[in-house]
């Protein structure tokens, strides 16, 4: 009896040691990150809307955790290729990646191949914010309101609109539109926002769904004309400018979202220092005033509301891309 009471002693005396180091050890790792640079990736071309996020965003993330975060843009098949080196990157939060309602949403549904899973392949981090997209007329076409397009739409059949690419959320807002109004409008993909806008202002193609801070400038100075804004609620750019629910699509509703994301399994100690730097950086005053001046509406979240609009959001445009015929080969 004497040598059990001494043998458990000597086991408690262990735990106790074990669990005293084992404690310190969690803690320095949490501590410890992030301890060289980090790399975001961002999946389209340098220049544009997401780039601009991205590294003013980046600037004050590294601020904060004391590390620089390299921009590394690395374009093509919709996003799909920068996100998938995402996946294939050390869950150790070295690697990050700048994903969005299409690459982590509407794409798998889409495309032929798709190399990841966005429900499984990632660890969400925290949400960037949302842009906007707008529908516009050229200034030579005779419509100035929603009801207007549609009646001349069925007026003329086949009638075209141009985005800036297949399988982008202005695509999916156009093909819901067409939908929803039974106009049967007929795509025309551009590669980029600057070619279809050239496009508009020389009288080529005379409607687009446009992401708004492209567009924008152009609006603001009366060669083209914007009809509604394809979100929930009205731009604070455009504050004039109905919702397309407003003009008459009642439930119609697209919002771009974008957010961080690392590759599946990421340690909760990393998650939750990325998830607090992006947040801190997202609330600041300077950031959000340049974001806002380019259309962008910046939104933090925590890790889990990311999961769960990825997971809504996925299950929602998969039967939307579906019913709309949407694919790319």
């Amino acid at each position: 009896m004497p040598s059990y009471r001494f043998t458990a002693r000597r086991r408690a005396i262990l735990s106790a040691t074990l669990l005293a180091f084992a404690v310190p050890s969690a803690a320095f790792a949490a501590d410890s990150f992030p301890s060289k640079p980090i790399r975001f990736i961002v999946p389209y071309a340098a220049g544009g809307t997401t780039d601009l996020v991205a590294r003013t965003v980046g600037q004050r993330v590294a601020e904060k955790l004391g590390q620089p975060v390299v921009i590394e843009n690395r374009p093509g098949a919709g996003g799909n290729i920068g996100m998938d080196a995402v996946t294939k990157a050390p869950a150790d939060g070295y690697t990050i990646g700048f994903g969005a309602i299409s690459t982590n949403a509407l794409n798998p549904h889409i495309y032929k191949h798709v190399p990841f899973d966005p429900r499984r392949d990632f660890t969400a981090i925290s949400l960037l914010g949302t842009s906007t997209i707008v529908l516009e007329v050229s200034e030579s076409l005779p419509v100035k309101t929603v009801p207007e397009l549609i009646a001349y739409a069925k007026a003329h059949p086949g009638l075209t609109y141009a985005t800036a690419g297949t399988g982008t959320s202005m695509h999916l807002a156009g093909a819901m539109f067409s939908q929803v109004t039974q106009t049967n409008l007929t795509h025309v993909p551009y590669k980029g926002s600057s070619p279809a806008i050239n496009d508009m202002l020389g009288g080529h193609i005379q409607v687009m769904f446009d992401n708004l801070p492209a567009s924008l400038p152009h609006i603001q100075a009366g060669k083209l004309r914007a009809l509604a804004v394809a979100g929930k609620t009205r731009s604070p750019s455009l504050p004039n400018v109905p919702t397309l629910a407003e003009a008459g699509l009642p439930g119609y509703a697209v919002d771009p979202w974008f957010g961080v994301y690392g590759p599946a399994n990421l340690p909760a100690p990393v998650v939750q220092a990325l998830n607090a730097a992006f947040v801190e950086a997202l609330a600041r005053p300077d950031v959000r005033d340049k974001l806002a001046l380019a259309g962008f509406n910046p939104k933090g979240s925590s890790a889990a509301e990311l999961q769960t609009l990825t997971q809504t959001e996925y299950e929602r445009f998969g039967k939307v891309a579906k019913s709309a015929a949407i694919t790319v080969d």
